[in-house]
């Protein structure tokens, strides 16, 4: 055995080794700007806000008047934001063809005063929009893979009910932007009970997922209501929730909701945080509310060219989404959806991505990097390439160091 003095003299080298390897991440992660570090601007803009509409802090906080005072003309969102003439004939260009909206929570957010600012690139319409002749209205093929109202099926044992196209916000990445048309409605009451009944006659179906749109935009009423028929199903063992409330509309986890969702364990809620800015103290207060009443929080984010395609962004929202409770699950590879061809970003992006994350940070801070087959046909993990040879007695492996390690059989 060596003696303690070369033991310590090989572990104080290691850690120093160790400590080079990330000093790139710790001279750039103070200046990645998050929903916590940001807050000063949130708290300026927010008032200036509910001066304009003339509103109070009670107003702010009902989830209502957030959605009946969304900003979703041009010449509302120039009372705050700098826009050119250009820039507002765009917008009502866009809007003819592509419905947008933003909570005015949401618009409290965003830097007004930076036209690349991650969280108004996802929120405002960009001429590109109309220019993409390579998208689909329906890359996944959600027609024809429905078969009951409202049903989505792609796997086995676990389905979807799209319960509404409303959202608090109209992501301008957002996969079913064919759904959202020029109004908001929720799935009829007499197509809800025909999906309850496919789910009922299918007893392999032992997961679903509740989504839209955005599901929490559901009457509680009418969320209790649903919950409580898929309880009813001896084979449903989870449902989940698809939402994106926490990050657009936070003021919608009210201490009533959080008690609906209390009674029906067990809940997972999947939301979609893109960036750290978006990880804000509001958002937290409604994460810790749901927390309280049991329900267990991961994140899909898709990764978006100019707002997270960047290794160092992603860990940075990553470890902040670990702070409030949120689990890392997917990075979702951008769909090939009509108007979204601007947020492309190549599939080698999102592999360099998940192999800076590993062995750089926590491994619950690196979550599967998903793309979408076509058609409907399911998730694909990538990752990169790890197993360099697999033969019958051995493997030939590469650490996240790009060290290669033999292991034998």
């Amino acid at each position: 055995m060596l003696q303690l003095d070369t033991r310590l003299s090989i572990s104080l080298s290691r850690a120093s080794e160790l400590k080079d390897t990330i000093q790139d991440y710790l001279k750039i992660k103070d200046h990645i700007p998050t929903g916590f570090t940001t807050f000063e601007q949130f708290l300026q803009q927010k008032e200036r806000i509910l001066t304009a509409f003339q509103a109070s802090e009670h107003n702010w906080q009902d989830w209502k008047w957030q959605i009946s005072n969304r900003i979703t003309t041009a010449e509302q969102l120039a009372q705050f934001i700098p826009l050119s003439e250009k820039k507002i004939a765009d917008l009502n260009t866009i809007g003819k063809r592509f419905r947008w909206a933003i909570s005015p929570y949401y618009l409290a957010v965003m830097d007004w005063n930076n036209p690349d600012d991650p969280v108004r690139l996802q929120a405002i319409p960009q001429i590109q929009e109309l220019q993409d002749e390579k998208g689909e209205l329906d890359p996944m093929g959600e027609e024809y893979s429905s078969p009951a109202p409202g049903i989505t099926r792609r796997y086995p044992d676990r389905l979807i009910i799209n319960v509404t196209n409303q959202c608090a916000m109209y992501c301008r990445h957002c996969q079913r932007r064919r759904n959202i048309g020029t109004i908001d409605r929720h799935l009829a009451l007499d197509q809800l009970e025909q999906a309850l009944d496919y789910i009922r006659k299918n007893p392999e179906i032992r997961d679903v997922l509740i989504t839209g749109g955005d599901a929490l935009l559901l009457s509680d009423s009418r969320l209790d209501w649903l919950l409580t028929e898929l309880d009813r199903i001896p084979h449903v063992e989870i449902k989940r929730i698809g939402t994106r409330a926490l990050v657009t509309l936070p003021q919608r986890i009210t201490p009533e909701l959080a008690a609906i969702l209390e009674k029906h364990p067990p809940i997972y809620i999947n939301t979609q945080f893109n960036h750290p800015r978006e990880v804000t103290p509001e958002a937290k207060q409604a994460i810790d509310r749901l927390i309280k009443a049991g329900v267990v929080l991961g994140n899909q984010a898709v990764l978006l060219r100019g707002i997270n395609d960047n290794p160092h962004v992603m860990k940075k929202l990553n470890q902040e989404l670990l702070k409030v409770r949120i689990r890392p699950y997917y990075i979702f590879h951008p769909k090939k959806v009509l108007g979204t061809a601007h947020f492309s970003v190549p599939i080698t992006t999102g592999i360099k991505i998940i192999d800076q994350l590993r062995g750089q940070t926590s491994g619950l801070a690196v979550p599967q990097y998903i793309v979408n087959a076509p058609g409907g046909l399911g998730k694909i993990p990538v990752s990169p390439d790890y197993a360099k040879v697999i033969a019958k007695d051995h493997a030939i492996l590469r650490t996240w160091e790009n060290k290669l390690i033999k292991i034998e059989f």
